[in-house]
């Protein structure tokens, strides 16, 4: 019979020989039945193509060496929400979360119920052993009253509380229409759980909804007996915990007819509030001066300051001149009155990791930033500060330059102390030469579309920001 698993396992020997043919699974593991019972149910179903597979963390994590289908990976606990990504992207597919009770039951506990009570047509497999398998046998959430692990080594006591029954929570919910517990443990009860998986799958195929099975398995490892004892154990000790059967199953006429999502460029950029306009470009060359390839920056300050504001602004102005620009927010308990900040990244090409730990250049708006931040500076860095705020600091790299622009102090004297950030840009640009004066006009400009009453006194700010900037600088010798 022809199944969903690639026809060798590649993950052990480059997949020859024996090791071609047998998973990573410990002797006796329940986790080899259930992957059969999935493969042969996706190939009598005919799913095969239409088939993404998210395993996370845990036992299953090698299940994509296995299964011929798609496959993603996932965070610890984070399957359903994957899966639903997956379902919302390609309405089609047929999604499977594969999950194991560490897992599912506790650190992804929130994704499973609100996942579950969405309802959309997705199909998860829990393997409920009783135990965390893959990280040394400590006790999970479904760990029996009494039940010895690493971390319960007299057994789980009433301050652990009682284990969760999963399959019963999940069968109250209104979202899902199909939910049954199973074993394998015998020849009849393996029957029912490849039945069972199998109907799941069909549901979803039929776009009826949420089907949740629930399989007790054995883990002989960690319970140290044989994998015959560990049948028994299950059959014995589990069974009466954790009732099978069908806790849900009702009947709902296929529904899920939603459109796949539309990626045409016009659509991204009236979602993000774009425009198609192509804008005059001012730049010679990439700022190479900085770094040869990506200019990692840092604007911090209190909320108010509009630190964010700026960031966005170079950001765009990067984007506008060809290259490759992010801005990553930082707000908290600190954006009243003390540091939030702003992480933004040029790169020549792309760029491959948008935070600024180390940034080439710093511009603090108020102390606590100032030092906080400023001795993260790169060497050969730039910190631009609000001397009307802060007094100077001394970097302890030499080759680090600072300059001082009362940022406040000037934009109060417009009249308007809010375009003290546009005062920094101007400093920026006169310190660093990062952009041409005209590349960071440009974007405020963009900024100011609904507003464009506004831009000369924007353009007055920056032009008294570099011109403060310049006289520092000369003041220092820079």
């Amino acid at each position: 019979m022809s199944t969903a698993f690639y026809n060798k396992f590649e993950r052990h020997a480059n997949g020859e020989g024996l090791k071609g043919h047998s998973t990573h699974y410990c002797a006796g593991c329940g986790h080899g039945l259930v992957h059969k019972y999935m493969s042969e149910a996706i190939t009598e179903l005919g799913i095969q193509d239409d088939t993404v597979l998210v395993s996370p963390v845990g036992c299953s994590v090698f299940a994509y060496y296995y299964f011929d289908t798609g496959n993603t990976q996932a965070a610890h606990g984070r399957a359903p929400a994957v899966a639903i990504g997956h379902k919302l992207a390609n309405p089609n597919a047929i999604v499977i979360a594969y999950q194991g009770d560490g897992d599912l039951a506790s650190i992804g506990l929130a994704e499973t119920i609100a996942i579950a009570q969405l309802g959309n047509p997705i199909t998860v497999i829990f393997i409920n052993n009783a135990i965390y398998g893959m990280t040394g046998g400590q006790m999970a959430p479904t760990t029996l009253m009494g039940q010895s692990t690493s971390t319960s080594p007299g057994g789980r006591k009433h301050i652990s509380g009682q284990p969760i029954k999963i399959a019963e929570q999940i069968a109250q919910l209104d979202g899902p229409i199909y939910v049954e517990r199973v074993a394998l443990y015998s020849p009849a009860e393996r029957n029912k759980a490849k039945k069972a998986i199998k109907k799941a799958f069909q549901l979803q195929k039929e776009k009826r909804g949420y089907t949740f099975i629930e399989v007790l398995a054995e883990c002989p490892t960690h319970l140290k007996i044989t994998p015959d004892n560990a049948e028994k154990w299950v059959k014995e000790n589990m069974v009466p915990v954790f009732p099978l059967g069908v806790k849900k199953d009702s009947t709902v006429e296929p529904w899920w007819n939603i459109e796949p999502p539309k990626f045409e460029g016009s659509t991204f950029v009236e979602l993000i509030g774009g425009t198609t306009d192509k804008t005059e470009r001012h730049c010679k060359a990439f700022p190479a001066h900085l770094h040869p390839s990506d200019v990692s920056l840092k604007l911090a300050g209190a909320g108010g300051d509009g630190a964010q504001t700026a960031a966005i602004l170079i950001a765009t102005a990067s984007i506008n001149e060809g290259f490759d620009g992010t801005h990553i927010p930082a707000y908290g308990p600190e954006s009243r009155g003390g540091t939030s900040y702003a992480d933004v990244h040029i790169a020549k090409t792309e760029v491959l990791n948008p935070a600024s730990p180390t940034p080439d250049i710093l511009i603090a708006y108020n102390a606590p930033s100032l030092a906080k931040f400023g001795n993260t500076v790169a060497k050969n860095g730039f910190i631009i500060f609000d001397t009307s705020v802060a007094k100077e600091l001394k970097p302890t790299d030499s080759s680090i330059k600072v300059i001082g622009v009362p940022f406040t102090e000037v934009a109060a004297g417009l009249g308007k102390t809010v375009v003290k950030n546009i005062v920094s840009l101007g400093a920026l640009a006169a310190a660093t030469d990062i952009f041409p004066r005209e590349t960071f006009l440009a974007a405020i400009k963009q900024a100011l579309k609904d507003k464009a009453s506004m831009m000369p006194l924007n353009q007055e700010a920056f032009d008294l920001g570099y011109k403060a900037a310049k006289e520092y600088m000369n003041t220092k010798g820079y």
